[in-house]
């Protein structure tokens, strides 16, 4: 016959048997990480600015070319283990949001361009899309509204 666990029992005993975060070391490896990527955004930026361009091509060029870097590197399998080592510092920046929309194009690729890769692409990126442009949408209507 075997014993049986009341509720708070089981509890008690999934929560010894389940491993202990390290924030400190998560934390850490965040912040240096989400660091470095900013480094290598504002060394871009910086060599664009070199080029004499201004301000505006300046910015869409950094952008356009982190989001380059998080794809290629999301291709190569490097930005997975990235995140699996640094957590929230490799997804928060702009090229943590060019993996989120390669990396589920990249596991559905099997399926075909229009099945796989082009109805999966948006499968995590989607809402973030389809609410900041919604957003987007009802300030700018309120702006033109109320001469804001």
């Amino acid at each position: 016959m075997k014993n049986k666990m009341n509720p708070k029992e089981y509890e008690k005993f999934i929560k010894n048997k389940m491993p202990k975060p390290k924030l400190l070391s998560n934390c850490i490896k965040a912040f240096i990480v989400g660091g470095l990527i900013c480094v290598v955004g504002q060394f871009i930026s910086n060599s664009l600015k070199g080029l004499k361009l201004n301000q505006d091509q300046v910015s869409a060029g950094t952008a356009i070319i982190l989001v380059f870097l998080g794809a290629f590197f999301t291709g190569l399998g490097i930005y997975d283990k990235l995140g699996k080592y640094a957590g929230a510092g490799s997804i928060v920046p702009i090229t943590g949001f060019s993996n989120s929309i390669v990396s589920p194009a990249m596991e559905f690729k099997r399926e075909g361009f229009v099945f796989g890769v082009g109805a999966k692409m948006f499968v995590i990126a989607g809402p973030v899309l389809v609410y900041g442009i919604s957003t987007s949408v009802l300030v700018g209507i309120i702006y033109f509204l109320f001469g804001i």
